[in-house]
């Protein structure tokens, strides 16, 4: 039995890591490498009610391996994505959004490295 996600582009998904949730728009699967290409859109993080969002929609785009991420259901997402899509983007790079999103992903790969 295949158990691999099987993600459409456009489709929402979620990259979790501790207290904090990735959302990204996704672009392609890579079948071949196992890879998602996806242009994140959001990182909210849960340490305090409401979540604090972060507006990622000026970020870089990133391959991952598919298998870290699940599909966002649409009750957990809508409400966070609201938050963001009233904003318009900002024309210059958002330097501390950035900086968020890299600490994200450098404590999640450090995370997974550790538990192999």
């Amino acid at each position: 039995m295949d158990t691999r996600p099987e993600f459409q582009p456009g489709q929402i998904v979620s990259l979790e890591y501790g207290d904090k949730n990735l959302y990204a728009e996704v672009i392609e699967v890579v079948v071949s490498r196992q890879l998602c290409w996806v242009r994140p859109l959001l990182l909210a993080n849960h340490t305090q009610e409401p979540p604090l969002i972060t507006d990622l929609r000026d970020a870089s785009d990133l391959l991952w391996p598919i298998q870290l991420f699940r599909p966002a259901l649409d009750t957990e997402v809508i409400t966070l994505l609201s938050q963001v899509l009233v904003k318009e983007p900002k024309g210059e790079p958002d330097l501390i959004a950035k900086q968020q999103l890299h600490q994200f992903i450098q404590q999640m790969w450090q995370g997974r490295k550790s538990e192999v």
